[in-house]
């Protein structure tokens, strides 16, 4: 797949470039045979990044290519809980193409063949004016100053559980922007998920098979910053609410329902112990919100997000995957994180008004930077008759800014899993009276509320940014 995408994509520009004509009087034509108008550009390297621009600058296309290779290992595990395999892995291998086609207009594709599997991201057609912006395709919805913080700026390897819980990502849709000064609001209507193959045939065959219209979601999202007018300082004040009908970019199994999930540490650990379980056909509608709170002072920046998923349950719903719903108006899911930095060298931490969120800190020194972090996140799926468990995270971070484009993680993380954090059923998370592990929390013999598992992890991840 990924190598007949390249094919495709450099045998079209060549095709392309190749069917353009000039005529006698100088005059350049397309492939169609239509007058182009000529902008004359030059190249040149911006931290690190080609980018192609006319001589007005108006106009410039550039590439945005990121990669990413993570390693982990686990230990502090006993002897009767579910073994983890180290491993390495390409968390992300990202190819996007950028153009500003005019002062108004923008356009983006970004690309992710994350472990040889293609996947789209961001398919984008934008608008700007003034203070406003106005974006339709697939993006992101304006949900999370964590989930919208791009991977290339992340500061633990990973985004707590809780935003990989609940907060939406890439949706199909349109949005609005305003952004002035101290303030930004962003608003938009959603509709289903566009990101691989496997996902487009669910949606199509929910509708030719079922006739299911895709699900909306509406998405707004708010930020203050009174300290707009210094870059070395400044005070993050924010939140976000999401109203969704369910969608059909989902598993068949789960139309109509929900599923809450979250692994506890890097991508590479593929079991998730904090899991709901699928219940199809239940859901009226959804309700997320958060709570946004962040700071930064030159080297130091501080950040904390509280997120509930509240889920409301359609009238005369009865039993579900064993589980009655009977008489059961809603359920609602919680989880927050709190984290901390600072740059060990001289460094400033930099924040992007623009998008309401953290980039990457400048460096003091002329080998680099170094970052120290530390982060608590939480997360609950455990809810009157529902018991998806609930876990913490303690994560102590070091990251290596090289340069513009370099960048070394180091992670250590230590997770504590409650009793109900078995996987659906599936991963042990205690043992009975007589030491015989067991997956179902009934039967351990801990005292009430305890149980669970314990994980150890360190792990490094090498990424390079052009």
């Amino acid at each position: 797949m990924k190598k007949l995408f390249f094919t495709f994509l450099f045998g079209s520009m060549a095709f392309s470039l190749a069917a353009q004509t000039q005529t006698g009087d100088g005059t350049r034509l397309n492939q169609y045979g239509m007058e182009v108008n000529r902008v004359p550009m030059v190249a040149e390297s911006r931290d690190g990044i080609m980018v192609f621009e006319s001589w007005d600058q108006q106009t410039r296309f550039w590439f945005d290519i990121r990669v990413q290779l993570d390693g982990a290992v686990f230990f502090g595990t006993k002897d009767w809980m579910n073994p983890i395999g180290n491993n390495a892995s390409i968390r992300r291998a990202r190819l996007g193409i950028k153009s500003q086609i005019n002062r108004n207009w923008y356009g983006e594709i970004d690309t992710d063949f994350t472990n040889g599997f293609f996947e789209l991201k961001d398919a984008i057609i934008q608008f700007s004016t003034c203070n406003w912006e106005f974006r339709a395709g697939n993006f992101k919805e304006e949900f999370s100053m964590e989930q919208l913080t791009s991977s290339r700026y992340l500061p633990m390897m990973e985004r707590p559980m809780a935003m990989s819980a609940f907060a939406p990502s890439r949706s199909l849709g349109v949005d609005a922007k305003y952004r002035h000064k101290w303030f930004y609001g962003a608003a938009g209507v959603f509709f289903q998920e566009v990101s691989d193959f496997e996902t487009a045939n669910w949606v199509q065959d929910a509708n030719q098979d079922l006739g299911r219209s895709q699900g909306m979601s509406y998405t707004g999202r708010l930020v203050f910053n009174p300290f707009w007018k210094d870059i070395w300082r400044g005070i993050h004040i924010g939140g976000a609410a999401s109203h969704r009908t369910p969608k059909t970019s989902v598993d068949p199994r789960q139309l109509g329902g929900f599923r809450y999930d979250a692994r506890n540490s890097t991508s590479i650990n593929r079991k998730k112990y904090i899991d709901t379980d699928r219940f199809p056909n239940v859901t009226d509608h959804e309700l997320l919100w958060n709570v946004e709170l962040a700071g930064h002072y030159r080297g130091l920046r501080v950040q904390a997000e509280y997120v509930q998923a509240n889920n409301y349950i359609k009238d005369g719903t009865g039993i579900v995957n064993s589980v009655d719903f009977s008489g059961i108006k809603k359920y609602t899911f919680d989880g927050w994180y709190a984290m901390a930095g600072i740059t060990l060298f001289g460094g400033e931490q930099r924040y992007n008004m623009g998008g309401a969120k953290f980039t990457q800190p400048t460096r003091g020194r002329s080998w680099g930077d170094i970052e120290l972090l530390v982060r608590y996140d939480h997360l609950n799926l455990n809810d009157q008759n529902i018991f998806g468990g609930s876990g913490e995270n303690y994560t102590v971070g070091l990251n290596y800014y090289v340069n513009d484009n370099v960048k070394f993680v180091l992670n250590y993380q230590y997770s504590k899993n409650d009793r109900y954090a078995n996987g659906r059923t599936r991963l042990f998370s205690g043992v009975t009276a007589d030491g015989t592990p067991t997956t179902d929390f009934r039967q351990i013999a801990a005292p009430k509320g305890e149980g669970g598992v314990r994980i150890q992890m360190i792990a490094l991840r090498m990424e390079i940014d052009f």
